[in-house]
């Protein structure tokens, strides 16, 4: 696998991991509740879930990359679009995250349960690594070495940001409760969706 590459995949896999969606929401959730103790066990959660979710993904993408390369350029097509209107979505977020703290003390195990649940049976979990892996896989190389790699530097992303987000949340409730700060992060997270989708409609269209 070519480094650009997989330099490629970490970057808009960073970007998309920061966007605040219900399993963020539900780390900052517990964060603001019961403090920085559930940072490990909603992290480990959380890498779970997006192994069980992107798992599922790729033996899907993985057959229908046998079954015909034709469907699975067009699945790279709308792809694309599926990273622009997630930007355009995100920009147009405004500032408002809605989590509320869960003051009811939870054992790490049921946090951590509670997070691969939300993480690995979100439909739209599955639906997102459809349409956003195919952009970074090579149909002429080995698929389970890409398959691996791929999913590594995922999770260990995943569980960074996770990580993090309980961290700041325990630390720094002010910051993920002000409208301005989170409107200037979906801005900023918004631009670079649409961008990496643009470039990668650039690149389908000069092959």
């Amino acid at each position: 696998m070519p480094l650009e590459t997989w330099a490629a995949f970490a970057a808009a896999s960073a970007v998309l991991l920061i966007i605040p969606g219900p399993t963020i929401l539900l780390v900052v959730s517990y964060a603001l509740g019961q403090g920085w103790r559930t940072a490990l066990p909603m992290a480990v959660g959380v890498a779970l879930g997006d192994f069980t979710a992107m798992t599922l993904s790729m033996l899907g993408i993985g057959a229908l990359l046998m079954a015909s390369a034709t469907v699975f350029t067009i699945l790279k097509w709308i792809g694309a679009a599926y990273l622009i209107y997630l930007g355009i979505k995100l920009f147009r977020a405004g500032g408002t995250l809605r989590a509320e703290p869960r003051k009811t003390a939870s054992s790490a195990a049921k946090m951590m349960a509670h997070a691969w649940l939300v993480t690995a049976l979100n439909p739209k979990s599955i639906t997102f690594f459809v349409a956003f892996l195919p952009q970074f896989i090579d149909r002429h190389a080995d698929f389970w070495t890409q398959m691996a790699i791929f999913e590594a530097t995922f999770l260990t992303l995943a569980f960074t940001n996770a990580f993090g987000y309980a961290l700041v949340a325990s630390r720094a409730r002010d910051l993920v409760r002000n409208p301005r700060a989170i409107g200037l992060f979906n801005k900023a997270g918004g631009t670079l969706l649409v961008g990496a989708g643009i470039a990668t409609v650039a690149v389908r269209s000069g092959n």
